[in-house]
């Protein structure tokens, strides 16, 4: 098995990048999962991957906004995470993408979110202790110190998260081969789980946009979805 390092630097430099755009810089939306994914997949040069990954997770976290004091799971991370891990993964087995390898990295790497939201609590208290600094400095007359505090804000969110996608895409190097000792049927499941999977993100997303009737069109489009993966199953097997 050969490390693509080339494939682990640039998913730690468009985690890193993403990041910063979430939270400090341009907030041009390009750190939602649709685009963060979907950027990362290309660049590691399994858009497929990326694409469809980023829109199942961006439904997923639809719902979630960063509003007052409330702090969500960090979507970015969650996205550009498995985005890089599924790219690698498909890399180091030499298959080509498929809905399984989508399906292990959604279950092995969306607690990212969640772990996100712990180090984006972590770094808010650094950030408001430098924004003082850099608030004292410019009281004190001293604007270019004071612009130089604030970039330094911005740092330790791209170290941080860049060196989380960096290790997700070298992990998903180090996964390609165990998952190709999967049995064949188990990889079956699994595939067949990626659309089960966006159906639930559907169901999450119609649900959280409090929509009249939303539960309702939430149940159907999920029992759809599960009545097409029944039919085309069952039609394998005859």
């Amino acid at each position: 098995m050969s490390v693509g390092w080339t494939q682990v630097l640039l998913a730690g430099l468009w985690g890193g990048v993403v990041a910063v755009e979430r939270k400090a810089f341009l907030q041009a939306m390009l750190s939602r999962p649709l685009v963060s994914a979907t950027v990362m997949g290309a660049l590691l040069g399994d858009l497929r991957a990326g694409l469809f990954i980023g829109m199942l997770l961006e439904l997923f976290y639809l719902g979630t906004a960063n509003l007052g004091a409330s702090l969500p799971e960090n979507d970015t991370v969650s996205a550009t995470g498995t985005a890089a891990a599924a790219a690698t993964m498909a890399a180091a087995t030499g298959a080509g993408s498929t809905q399984a390898l989508w399906s292990i990295a959604v279950l092995l790497f969306l607690p990212l979110g969640r772990a996100g939201r712990i180090w984006d609590r972590l770094l808010e208290g650094y950030m408001a202790r430098l924004a003082r600094v850099a608030m004292a400095s410019a009281e004190a007359g001293n604007l270019s110190r004071a612009v130089r505090q604030n970039v330094w804000g911005m740092w330790p969110h791209f170290l941080l998260y860049g060196l989380v996608s960096a290790f997700c895409a070298l992990l998903g190097f180090f996964l390609g081969p165990l998952v190709e000792r999967l049995p064949l049927d188990l990889l079956r499941g699994l595939a067949w789980a990626f659309p089960a999977m966006a159906s639930v993100a559907a169901a999450l997303a119609a649900q959280g946009s409090h929509a009249r009737r939303a539960p309702l069109y939430a149940g159907l489009g999920a029992t759809v979805v599960t009545l097409v993966v029944l039919l085309i199953t069952l039609r394998g097997r005859q």
